[in-house]
């Protein structure tokens, strides 16, 4: 690999910037696709497609063949509230590959006891979110039913572009949330993609069940973004 494109690959990465490499087994030559790059031609399009699903692939495109290594980082799963539902939670992220942090300021509940191998930010978001920086590989599930902890986190989701947003709550506490966002000035649009009530609609009541529930929309969530990709690539 040229030493350029291994600098700025390094450099990418070391800033969780989603990369992919892009090797023609032809030529030999390297070259690298970020999710900024406006590419319409097939190459830049299976590149993109690449990355939405997180796997390196090889494809032939116009009798040559391309080698598509993706570099992107792990999922991170910040879950606002030290809660029940949280200790389900987090270790069946951590199992499917998901960086998972819980924050929440009381601190009689953010214990490592509670949440083992996971990191604890025992504090308010906007200061936890100084220590871990949410980014468009980011999904926030805000759960601890307490609006001056749980909207901060949502605004600073949104405002930073995270691909889940997801809130604990019945419909009627969702539309109290929403009101009080609107009134901070956020526009419908924006509102629609906090998902609330939290979670695939699978009849879950218990923590552990409201857990796989929200796993579940994260991951299809995930997904999606490889089929939306997808069907670019064939129109």
């Amino acid at each position: 690999m040229d030493m350029a494109v291994l600098a700025r690959l390094n450099h990418l990465r070391l800033n969780r910037r989603p990369v992919v490499e892009v090797i023609n087994l032809t030529s030999g030559v390297s070259t690298l696709v970020t999710a900024q790059d406006d590419l319409r031609d097939e190459v830049g399009l299976a590149a993109m497609s690449a990355m939405a699903g997180g796997v390196s692939v090889t494809e032939t495109i116009n009798s040559e063949a391309y080698v598509f290594n993706v570099h992107r980082p792990p999922t991170r799963l910040i879950i606002i509230g030290a809660v029940h539902i949280s200790q389900a939670l987090a270790p069946m992220a951590a199992t499917v590959g998901m960086d998972v942090s819980i924050v929440d300021p009381r601190n009689a509940f953010a214990t490592d006891e509670r949440f083992p191998g996971a990191k604890i930010f025992a504090m308010w978001p906007d200061e936890a979110f100084e220590q871990v920086s949410p980014d468009a590989d980011t999904a926030i599930v805000a759960i601890t039913h307490d609006p001056k902890i749980d909207d901060p986190a949502i605004e600073v989701a949104l405002d930073r572009g995270c691909f889940y947003v997801g809130a604990l709550g019945s419909k009627r506490t969702h539309g109290s949330r929403l009101t009080r966002l609107k009134d901070k000035g956020y526009s419908e649009q924006v509102l629609e993609r906090i998902r609330a009530p939290i979670g695939l609609d699978i009849g879950a009541r218990q923590p552990a069940e409201i857990a796989v529930a929200i796993l579940a929309e994260l991951i299809a969530y995930r997904q999606s973004a490889v089929r939306s990709l997808e069907h670019v690539r064939q129109s």
